[in-house]
């Protein structure tokens, strides 16, 4: 098969064989997505050797659970043992033995076939197209921060970052009615926004130590201090940035204030699929272009550059 390989920072094309796993499904990808995650591993975010990507929607085509092949589907990203004390605790995205489809020590998207045990997939309803199915796993990250933080209507909210995430994060936490903002730099995504009736402010508009939760979805440390200098005392600022190297924090004024701090990873699928299929929230704006599998290298150049939102690659 076909596949784009990442090792020591460096993409290009391979021929592989079709992956086989004992008990694992194998699905032929229909569209696949380019995400932060894939762009930060090329920069050396992670030390990951493989076929990146784990954003997918795909096909099927051979189980050994029969009533799997045919079915359109997505699949979550962490593969985990079941075993460990971490998934006998409820805790299995953070499973001590996982691997992570794209990310860490198992082969990912960005090839005509990967493969995922059948507990991680979700059939996709008819009426979701693969272009917006695809967008399932950001979905399901941005609906994690309501998980773990209860959002009110009366909050001020304010989402820090609106690129591929924190466009979702924005749709997604808008159908809570709570007091939205968002800080979003490009034009394009600033028009997305007002678009969908969220109001965008602009970075000297915020006022410092107002917002009682703060989303931060830039991915740099500008971004960061931003956030920190919006969030309330007894506030909460929820991270939803992976940063490559260290980000300079000051934990004093973070103490004094008594500030919550919330990572934020992994989501909930079925929710993300409901929503979908109700058409409540459009990823489809926030498409930018589409290539196919031997274009693979542009497709990552063009993801790279500043303010593009999502890139597909449709082997």
């Amino acid at each position: 098969m076909k596949a784009l390989w990442l090792e020591n920072s460096r993409l290009g094309l391979r021929s592989l064989p079709e992956p086989s796993k004992p008990g694992e499904a194998l699905i032929r990808i229909r569209v696949a997505g380019i995400c932060s995650t894939d762009l930060e591993l090329v920069r050396g975010y992670y030390p990951f050797t493989g076929i990146p990507g784990h954003e997918f929607v795909g096909e099927v085509v051979a189980s050994d659970d029969q009533s799997w092949i045919g079915q359109r589907v997505v699949g979550e990203i962490n593969v985990t043992c079941g075993s460990c004390e971490q998934c006998l605790n409820g805790r299995s995205t953070h499973c001590e033995n996982r691997t992570v489809l794209g990310i860490s020590k198992r082969n990912g998207t960005l090839a005509e076939f990967t493969t995922l045990p059948t507990a991680n997939l979700h059939r996709v309803p008819a009426s979701v197209p693969d272009e917006l199915a695809v967008f399932t796993e950001p979905l399901a990250a941005a609906l994690q921060i309501q998980q773990q933080v209860c959002v009110r209507p009366t909050d001020r909210v304010l989402v820090v970052g609106a690129g591929r995430l924190g466009q979702l994060v924005a749709q997604s936490l808008a159908l809570t009615g709570c007091d939205l903002h968002v800080v979003a730099r490009h034009s394009y995504q600033q028009k997305i926004l007002v678009d969908r009736g969220i109001r965008i402010i602009g970075e000297e508009d915020i006022q410092p130590r107002r917002w009682d939760i703060v989303v931060e979805a830039t991915g740099s440390p500008d971004g960061f201090s931003l956030a920190r200098q919006a969030v309330r005392p007894r506030g909460t600022l929820v991270m939803k940035s992976t940063y490559k190297g260290d980000v300079s924090v000051n934990f004093s004024s973070i103490v004094v204030d008594e500030v919550t701090i919330v990572g934020s990873r992994c989501g909930p699928f079925e929710p993300a699929l409901r929503l979908l299929e109700k058409g409540q929230v459009d990823p489809s704006v926030l498409i930018a272009k589409e290539f196919g599998l031997e274009e693979s290298l542009q497709a990552f150049e063009h993801a790279a550059g500043a303010g593009v939102l999502k890139v597909l690659v449709r082997p």
